[in-house]
């Protein structure tokens, strides 16, 4: 399953190591084809533990010369500084994969140039446990197999849909700052087994137990989650009678005006 392809990444951060450490694991590479950049040498040297045979330096340069292949994922006020270092090594063979939070094609574009191969991500913190959610959108000089490479790397630490861009924002709401809404409820859920006489370890396995095999089913099922929610609610149950409390607290409505912000912050993120 290994190629050849050596794989970069500009900024070598806990998402970055993530997502070395998924491609590492799925064979799409072999850790010594990876190579990492930062200027941070904490942040290099906890990449280099995880990824064992990996190499790393403080090199933006370095790493453009040795890889087709770039993963930039740095804070998007570094964004300008380290392409800048990099594009003396930046031709027409490289793809350039950006998860900087915010930094749009265009801007990406204006520091690389019109013809360069872009393809921006929206990944989420689960990708440290293999289970990513990602949004990804191209750029026009983009190849298909920018596009089916993209897909294959973001699929060995997740899921990955290919949507357009002004849509990221969307899914920056949704799955991007997602995990924080369903930890939130784990926390909640958690208290309400606490409250109920649970002790607290037992009540937040549970809780998470909870969500994570409500999720599995929804996957795997293909079921609407209105079916399924039905089909744990007997009438005149236990069941139906939580979910009459979460209505009248507004769960539902809450969760989908959270989406909302979420998406529309994104968006003014973006035009800063």
């Amino acid at each position: 399953m290994q190629s050849r392809l050596s794989i970069g990444f500009l900024g070598a951060g806990k998402m970055a190591t993530a997502l070395a450490k998924g491609f590492v694991a799925s064979g799409v590479v072999s850790a010594r084809q990876v190579v990492a950049s930062d200027v941070n040498e904490e942040a290099r040297l906890a990449f280099r533990r995880t990824l064992g045979a990996a190499r790393v330096t403080a090199s933006n340069l370095e790493v453009a010369r040795r890889c087709p292949v770039l993963v930039l994922a740095v804070k998007p006020d570094q964004v300008d500084a380290v392409l800048a270092e990099a594009k003396p090594a930046f031709t027409s063979d490289h793809l350039l994969i950006s998860i900087a939070a915010g930094v749009t094609l265009a801007r990406l574009q204006k520091a690389l140039g019109e013809r360069a191969r872009l393809v921006r991500v929206m990944p989420n913190t689960p990708a440290l446990v293999g289970a990513a959610a990602c949004g990804f959108a191209a750029a026009k000089a983009a190849r298909p197999a920018d596009l089916k490479r993209t897909r294959q790397l973001l699929s060995s630490v997740g899921v990955a849909y290919q949507v357009k861009e002004p849509l990221l924002d969307a899914v920056t709401g949704l799955s991007g700052s997602g995990p924080a809404y369903a930890f939130l409820m784990i926390e909640a859920l958690s208290d309400g087994g606490v409250a109920a006489g649970l002790p607290r370890d037992v009540a937040t396995k549970l809780a998470a137990q909870t969500l994570l095999g409500s999720a599995k089913m929804a996957i795997e099922t293909g079921l609407h989650p209105g079916a399924l929610k039905d089909m744990v609610t007997s009438p005149g149950g236990t069941t139906i009678e939580g979910l009459h409390e979460l209505e009248k607290s507004g769960l539902r409505g809450a969760l989908v005006s959270a989406v909302r912000a979420a998406a529309e912050k994104s968006r003014k993120l973006g035009q800063a």
